[in-house]
């Protein structure tokens, strides 16, 4: 809406009081015809709707005294200044002045200073707040929502592979009942007086001041004095949904997944916050993880460790792959198997790490003994724990 649009309107039409009204007066006058064309009240007329929003505009300017104020005196000035060119008038728009302070040329010769003047004195009736987002009228600023966390427990397997899965929210949302407003049925709030409507209010601290929200409303631009007797005032209820969430193959346990806009409702069309979901994933029965890699331990023979051979190795969900063992494979040396890993984001898998662990029988027949004593015999000379015992009596 235009300046000049704006303060041709006879709010005190709109209202059907006279100038000199009280507060009183204006307020009952309002309450009766909210009442008469709420929403509510009359369901899918948009002649009702529009009315209401008038008679709310209205309301929010002469309710508030020093707005009131303000929208008189511009008022009383000769209609020139309001846009119209009568009688000799200016001929502009008072919204021209309103940020041109001090200006020349641009076709207004030396109004330049009554610019500066009247920029002054009736620039708060049409910037509430200074550029803090609300429009005439008090129009509060969109809220977002708030955050919500969630914790979901999934299968090593579908960790592995991602799925959709339904999680159940509770997380606050408009009343149902007074529609977010917090007003009772038949009643609207009104801008709060303290912050009109930023739901902002500036501390000063000496050199320095900082932001914070409205003591008066709680941040959220608007006081109700009918309160909804569903939600008290607040606007806001609890209420329980279910979407559907899609978690991304490869998910480790205890990561945190981001899903954006599926939070708790935003206010006077804000955006919805953000839903976060803390993974835990219940460990497998073969399979560990290590970043993006999987690991596994293999077990493997004594002969296998010292003469080395070929050995298959099973893979997640995959058929198994046949690894080569070196001759003399220690007993906990890791080997690596390519793209048989986790999922990343690049599309790309991590490795397979396959670490052998060399078993010793516990019960050997007369033959297999035989050969290991010449095994034993053929290391005689070998002294492996010399060094040890030199270096545990001078250290």
């Amino acid at each position: 809406m235009s300046t000049k649009d704006y303060l041709e309107k006879d709010y005190y039409k709109v209202l059907g009081v006279a100038k000199g009204a009280s507060q009183e007066e204006i307020k009952k006058s309002y309450r009766k015809l909210a009442r008469k064309h709420h929403p509510d009240a009359n369901k899918n007329d948009a002649d009702a709707e529009a009315k209401f929003k008038e008679v709310s505009e209205a309301y929010d300017v002469l309710s508030d005294a020093k707005r009131r104020k303000e929208y008189d005196a511009v008022r009383s000035m000769p209609s020139g200044f309001r846009g119209g060119q009568q009688g000799g008038g200016f001929g502009f728009d008072l919204g021209d002045l309103f940020g041109q302070t001090g200006t020349s040329g641009g076709g207004t010769g030396g109004a330049g200073g009554a610019g500066e003047r009247i920029g002054d004195l009736f620039g708060g009736l049409f910037n509430r707040g200074g550029g803090t987002g609300t429009r005439p009228g008090g129009t509060r600023r969109a809220r977002r929502g708030a955050d919500v966390e969630t914790d979901v427990t999934l299968s090593f397997a579908r960790a592995m592979n991602g799925v959709t899965i339904p999680i159940k929210l509770t997380s606050e949302a408009a009343c149902p009942t007074c529609r977010g407003t917090g007003a009772k049925s038949g009643t609207v709030p009104r801008v709060c007086p303290n912050c009109e409507g930023t739901g902002q209010e500036t501390r000063n601290l000496g050199d320095f001041g900082f932001s914070e929200p409205c003591h008066l409303c709680h941040g959220r631009g608007l006081v109700v004095d009918d309160p909804c007797e569903t939600c008290h005032g607040s606007g806001r209820a609890t209420g329980t949904r279910t979407i559907q969430a899609r978690i991304p193959a490869g998910v480790r346990d205890g990561q945190r997944i981001r899903v954006k806009g599926k939070g708790a409702p935003g206010e006077s069309g804000g955006p919805a916050g953000d839903l976060y979901v803390n993974i835990k994933v219940t460990p497998h029965a073969v399979f560990g993880r290590k970043g993006d890699n999987l690991t596994i331990t293999v077990p493997i023979t004594y002969p296998e460790a010292v003469l080395g051979g070929k050995i298959q190795v099973p893979t997640f969900q995959g058929q198994p792959v046949t690894l080569q063992l070196p001759e003399g494979t220690p007993n906990g040396r890791t080997l690596r198997v390519k793209g048989r890993g986790a999922s990343r984001r690049d599309g790309t898998k991590g490795d397979l790490l396959v670490t052998v662990d060399v078993q010793v029988p516990q019960k050997v027949d007369d033959a297999s003994r035989a050969v290991l004593e010449q095994l034993r015999v053929s290391h005689v000379g070998d002294d492996l724990r010399g060094d040890l015992l030199r270096q545990a009596k001078t250290e």
